[in-house]
């Protein structure tokens, strides 16, 4: 009776052993997983590049364990970990500075995933290709020269044209046609345009204003 007894109270005991909990947040650079378990003894961690492996004696006795497939690949010769009397705190550097959704991954599920073709990736950079047994591919450059040559060839009408053909008269005139252009049109407001530096360099440019149209200065 009292060794069943004593096998009972065992029992019990082993029922109250507290689950051991870790947690986990990360950074640009790294991922912290902080085990909570408290008093630790003889604490052995192993860094692999997908996995990250944890051993440590509890207070009870018991033998902690845990084993995890790490979601992306870390840098292990960069990993640290400190033992602290209320957690584990297990440092795990990123391979690369992308943010983790997860802690754990998948290996099966990330086996099926294959990496794309080089040549689909230089492919990206080149400009598309018909395929070969399409022969009246057409010239893009050829194709680019004549769509320049139709919009040089178009001629703008209305106002547009008329400043079309001041803008072209300017670039393409003297210093002297330039200077009374410019003075004419400021002097008179925007009413006068000329191009005759003898006539426009005599005096002020008076406004000239179209038939029932009156001149007043602008106010704000």
């Amino acid at each position: 009776m009292a060794n069943e007894e004593s096998s009972t109270q065992k029992d019990n005991n082993a029922m109250l052993v507290p689950k051991t909990r870790y947690d986990w947040y990360q950074t640009e650079t790294h991922v912290i997983v902080t085990i909570l378990a408290k008093n630790t003894q003889n604490v052995k961690i192993v860094y692999n590049e997908n996995t990250l492996s944890v051993s440590a004696l509890l207070p009870s006795g018991n033998e902690y364990s845990l084993e995890l497939d790490l979601a992306h690949p870390v840098v292990s010769e960069q990993c640290l970990h400190k033992v602290d009397p209320s957690k584990i705190e297990i440092k795990l550097k990123k391979q690369s500075g992308i943010r983790w959704s997860s802690l754990k991954g998948n290996p099966v599920a990330e086996a099926k995933v294959q990496p794309i073709p080089q040549e689909i990736l230089q492919a990206g950079s080149q400009p598309p290709k018909y395929p070969s047994s399409y022969t009246n591919a057409p010239d893009w450059n050829k194709l680019e020269k004549e769509i320049e040559k139709q919009e040089a060839e178009e001629k703008p009408e209305g106002d547009a044209a008329v400043n079309a053909l001041f803008q072209q008269i300017y670039s393409r005139g003297s210093d002297e046609v330039r200077r009374a252009m410019n003075k004419s049109y400021q002097e008179s407001g925007g009413t006068v345009l000329s191009t005759n530096w003898s006539n426009v360099g005599k005096g002020t440019v008076e406004r000239k204003l179209p038939d029932g149209m009156e001149w007043k200065p602008w106010s704000t």
